[in-house]
């Protein structure tokens, strides 16, 4: 099978502004229709809330968002209908329109409404064939906006962020050259004439560009020797490559030996912005997968990459402009809507790269754009949270430090620190200097530390070396759950459990939070009486005190008087059940 390059389709974000119905026609005149418009756009559904109007004329004024996919082909179906008991619905009418009629915009402009004639499916007596017949009228707002990027992968992963609309995209900055020279040590994926063999091909993707080099068949060391190149908008993007073994190869009885389905081998993400321009990476990188039994190599892929900027002043630029369009921060989409706005742009990008020649099948696209990311997992969890301790203990670290100054644990330290707190207080214009000028000798000593390659993935990070096996199995339960009932009870007691102790923190967070608003709130008399007092004579001595007289006798170890007060105060944790 020969190599193959594919393009994405361009996507589009569906803006359905349904207002309101005019001369709602119901079949029981006594009462008010209780009615609500249902959207379906492909296989994407949605709908507005119900409107019990107190006449035949209901308002809504809500948006529905799809995804909508170039070239056009599917339709925006719109139907009215009436809750006439609970759970049974009944259509007053419906509007077929055809997404290539619908107006495109590149900004948040006006977007004109228009009435569209809603029609009832009827049948006829004889023939008993179905008719057309008027219902009532809808008042629409549509559009196809193309302001917005759409993002059809995982928001950690992204390769392009740029809008849809062709008149707002930059000048490219610069190339990018991946040669898949080859891989290493492919783990059998599958049995032919009772000797493990595997099928192996790439897939890389990067923007709207995908591509898949040839299949080399049953051999463990394939060599692909394929080159290909990408235009870069913007060095903050990953480029993905992924190995699989072809399943519809079949022996020579011509049965498929791998279920039908391309089993992944691992992948390698490579972030632009940590590659020096144009130099060479040549590299093996290790291809892990989790599997049921824990984290397993299958294998090292060996790749050449450089990026080459076309100009250095231009790529620059791009680290002062935003991450995303201007739509993004002008109109923005709430955070639960995108999330499942880029579970159908995934299933629309799935659909139509199957239907190429050869298709790039289902799984394949699914694994490269991490479809399932957002799905809970216990492991993934532990790893987020030891990464944030990660993080924190750079601060943790200088805090303990502190403390032994303020100790006189050294007294040369202690000392050394005094007289530099002394300096910048008799000095207060050496402060950003100083904090500036240690920030750059830290970062001229970390440069020889720099990494040397590109990262890759790291079990150790994804706490996937020391996971319990039942929760490998909880992470590949299919969704809705396919395990027992005892399996479930447990697991969900797990849940509740670190649940719990995620709601403990955030409600530490919260009261601290309270404690502060009840300074000055007189939830507790005293103490917000005590605090405006201090703040009426802090204010007189700091009026005719200069600044640097109270640092310089602050300099030594703060007491614990501040720190007793702001803890008894009150927070709402006292009205909670």
């Amino acid at each position: 099978m020969k190599s193959k390059v594919y393009h994405a389709p361009r996507l589009w974000y569906l803006r359905v502004n349904i207002v309101e119905a005019q001369d709602v026609a119901i079949f029981d005149k006594t009462r008010y229709p209780d009615v609500f418009v249902r959207a379906q756009v492909g296989h994407q559904l949605g709908r507005t809330k119900p409107v019990q109007a107190r006449n035949f004329n209901p308002f809504w004024n809500e948006d529905l968002l799809f995804v909508a996919a170039e070239p056009f082909e599917d339709h925006l179906i719109l139907t009215l209908e009436d809750r006439v008991a609970p759970n049974k619905d009944e259509m007053l009418g419906r509007v077929i329109i055809p997404l290539a009629m619908i107006d495109r915009r590149a900004d948040d402009r006006i977007v004109h409404g228009r009435w569209v004639n809603l029609e009832k499916p009827v049948l006829v007596d004889v023939d008993q064939l179905k008719k057309e017949k008027f219902s009532t009228r809808l008042h629409l707002r549509l559009c196809l906006d193309g302001g917005y990027h759409v993002l059809d992968e995982s928001t950690n992963y992204s390769s392009d962020l740029r809008p849809t609309a062709k008149q707002l995209w930059k000048p490219s900055i610069g190339l990018l050259e991946l040669g898949i020279l080859g891989a290493q040590g492919i783990v059998p994926m599958k049995t032919r004439d009772g000797k493990g063999s595997s099928d192996t091909y790439c897939v890389a993707k990067y923007g709207s560009k995908w591509v898949r080099t040839r299949t080399i068949m049953n051999n463990p060391n394939p060599r692909f020797n394929e080159q290909y190149t990408w235009e870069v908008y913007d060095p903050a993007t990953v480029l993905t490559v992924g190995v699989f073994d072809n399943g519809q190869l079949g022996d020579k009885s011509g049965e498929k030996t791998s279920g039908g389905k391309d089993a992944k081998i691992g992948k390698v993400r490579i972030r632009l912005s940590t590659l020096e321009t144009g130099r060479v990476y040549t590299h093996c990188y290790p291809l892990l997968v989790l599997h049921p039994s824990g984290v397993k190599k299958m294998g090292e892929l060996h790749l050449a990459i450089r990026f080459s900027s076309t100009s250095l002043i231009n790529m620059m630029y791009l680290y002062s402009r935003p991450l995303l369009p201007k739509m993004h921060y002008v109109r923005p989409i709430p955070v639960l809507q995108v999330d499942m706005l880029r579970h159908q742009a995934v299933q629309v990008v799935a659909a139509r790269l199957s239907r190429m020649e050869p298709p790039l099948r289902k799984e394949v696209v699914e694994y490269m754009t991490d479809f399932d990311s957002h799905l809970w997992s216990m492991r993934k969890s532990k790893a987020n949270f030891f990464r944030l301790m990660t993080v924190l203990s750079g601060v943790l670290a200088v805090s303990k430090w502190f403390n032994g100054v303020c100790a006189w644990k050294n007294p040369i330290t202690t000392v050394l620190v005094h007289i530099l707190y002394i300096m910048l207080v008799c000095f207060p214009e050496l402060i950003l200097p100083t904090v500036f000028l240690y920030m750059f000798l830290i970062g001229i000593w970390n440069f020889r530390y720099r990494p040397r390659y590109p990262p890759h993935m790291n079990t150790k990070i994804s706490h996937a070396e020391a996971v319990h096996a039942d929760e490998l199995d909880e992470e590949f339960d299919t969704f809705p759950t396919s395990r027992s009932p005892e399996i479930v009870r447990m697991r969900y007691d797990r849940l509740r459990s670190v649940a719990g102790r995620i709601q403990t923190v955030i409600g530490d967070i919260a009261t601290q939070g309270e404690r502060v608003q009840a300074l000055l709130s007189w939830r507790d008399p005293r103490a917000t009486a005590v605090f405006v007092l201090f703040c009426l004579i802090a204010a007189v001595v700091l009026y005719v005190t200069p600044l640097q007289v109270l640092a310089a006798l602050g300099g030594h170890r703060l007491p614990s008087v501040p720190v007793n007060f702001f803890r008894r105060l009150p927070a709402r944790t006292d009205s909670m059940l």
